[in-house]
């Protein structure tokens, strides 16, 4: 036991250490770089600070499995469990609307940069799927003629499905950069490499509810003697529900290039700009689900009309897993696109990509790792201050 916790508090200061280490050298690297210089002509009309704000819209990917009743695949040929299936009815929504936001600090005659970045975003929804056929019939039939007193009897298929997905997550980056390359890629080109620390959050959670009759049949007893049929319908009703929530948070150190190449025009009268950049983390925290999930049916026997039992009920026990474990999560980013700016202002639109892998848990009754990503256009706006 005691090897155990020590292993396990070496792993913890080991983080620590790294941690301590990366932020050390980050503002180590600012406080020196503060004090050189660039040349007078390079910055005289550069900002000191850059607000920038904007959205984007991403598809998601890593929100775990869907919950699958195992009638699901017995009676998969039903005509209610068709169109939109109950699997598809669990689909999270294609895309997700994110805010972001960054502050950046460039001291005067300095090539060195300071920023702190926000990206947040969520996405949610919720269905009622609903499918059933319509019919009638008459129980009894004397000389193949329903009695008059006899009324007719309704009885259906159906599927009636309700779900739910919501899921939000949220990246901080708290960065110190440094122009390593002004004009490699061309003239007033720029080539930034930040080192800093990233935080991460990702949380979803789940439900599931279906009722069903997917199934209904008749099945004809005659008594010659009475010269009477009886139509007795037989089927199966199920009732499942489900849960999960699933997260993941973690911290760590990160690593990033960016590159601002002009096109055309200049910044006074207005200049297009190709931006690109890449970025890598290693994220180490704590990776957390809980799911849930149960199923029930009843079986209507054919001969309850005589004996007045109707239902014959099974439930199967509960199933799903929960657990928690610490988790290393390599994070790899890219961006590319295209900004217009005039002196301190700029609008930008662009593509970007950001994967963590092995973040959440997203298996139902066993343990199964998923990678979480966000894909998809961007936009932004930047004003520069001071300068």
């Amino acid at each position: 036991m005691s090897e155990l916790m020590n292993a396990q508090k070496t792993k913890r200061d080991f983080r620590l250490q790294l941690l301590t280490t990366v932020s050390s050298l980050a503002l180590l690297m600012g406080v020196y770089g503060a004090s050189e210089s660039r040349a007078a002509d390079e910055d005289i009309d550069s900002p000191t600070i850059w607000i920038e704000f904007g959205g984007g819209m991403n598809h998601v990917s890593g929100q775990g499995a869907s919950f699958a009743p195992r009638f699901l695949s017995k009676y998969s040929n039903s005509v209610v469990l068709q169109s939109t299936t109950p699997l598809q009815a669990q689909n999270p929504v294609p895309l997700s609307f994110s805010e972001e936001g960054k502050i950046t600090f460039q001291p005067e005659s300095s090539d060195w940069l300071f920023s702190v970045g926000v990206n947040y975003g969520r996405s949610g929804n919720s269905k009622h799927v609903q499918h059933q056929t319509y019919g009638s019939f008459f129980i009894s039939y004397k000389y193949g003629i329903p009695p008059a007193n006899e009324g007719k009897r309704f009885i259906d298929k159906f599927a009636d499905t309700h779900t739910s997905r919501t899921e939000s997550h949220a990246i901080l980056d708290f960065q110190v950069g440094k122009d390593v390359g002004l004009g490699v890629f061309g003239k007033d080109s720029s080539s930034i490499i930040n080192l800093g620390v990233r935080f991460a959050q990702f949380v979803s959670n789940a439900t599931f509810d279906i009722r069903a009759r997917p199934n209904l049949q008749f099945k004809t007893l005659t008594l010659p003697t009475f010269h009477a049929t009886f139509h007795l319908p037989y089927f199966h009703t199920y009732h499942a529900t489900g849960h999960a929530s699933r997260s993941f948070h973690g911290v760590g150190p990160s690593l990033s290039w960016s590159n601002s190449t002009p096109l055309a025009g200049n910044s006074k009268n207005g200049e297009v700009i190709f931006d690109w950049g890449a970025n890598a983390a290693l994220l180490f925290g704590r990776q957390k689900t809980r799911a849930q999930h149960q199923e029930s049916a009843h079986y209507a026997a054919s001969h309850f009309v005589f004996t007045g039992q109707y239902f014959v009920g099974y439930q199967h026990p509960p199933a799903g897993h929960a657990g928690a474990r610490t988790v290393a999560v390599p994070n790899i980013g890219g961006f590319a696109g295209a900004s217009y700016r005039i002196e301190n202002f700029k609008v930008s639109l662009g593509y970007r990509a950001d994967f963590f892998f092995g973040a959440i848990d997203g298996g139902i009754d066993t343990r199964k790792s998923e990678n979480v990503g966000f894909y998809g256009p961007f936009a932004s706006i930047s004003v520069g201050l001071g300068g």
